[in-house]
């Protein structure tokens, strides 16, 4: 569980990103995090760019896990990434949505 004093960690806005994507993520309704999610984003090193497994069940939410692993680490490092998806309706989907 995400201890008492990072609860504001389940908040997007506290990930330091861009007002546009916040601004997106929350016209989606998207405006926290699971707990879960923000375990995954707090563990170790991951967001320096250290290797994350996680499973979870369909529609659970890891999608938001990794777009904002990859958000974070584009902007920061300013190099570009590479996301690979298991369907062409979903890769088209997602290219939309992150433009």
């Amino acid at each position: 569980n995400v201890p008492e004093e990072q609860a504001d960690k389940l908040l997007l806005a506290s990930w330091d990103l861009p007002k546009a994507v916040l601004e997106k993520y929350h016209s989606l309704g998207v405006v926290q995090m699971f707990e879960w999610q923000a375990e995954c984003l707090m563990l170790g090193q991951v967001l320096e760019g250290k290797n994350l497994i996680y499973s979870a069940p369909t529609s659970a939410g890891k999608t938001l896990v990794a777009e904002l692993l990859i958000l974070k680490r584009v902007l920061e490092t300013r190099k570009k990434a590479l996301l690979i998806l298991p369907f062409v309706s979903v890769a088209k989907e997602k290219k939309c949505y992150l433009q």
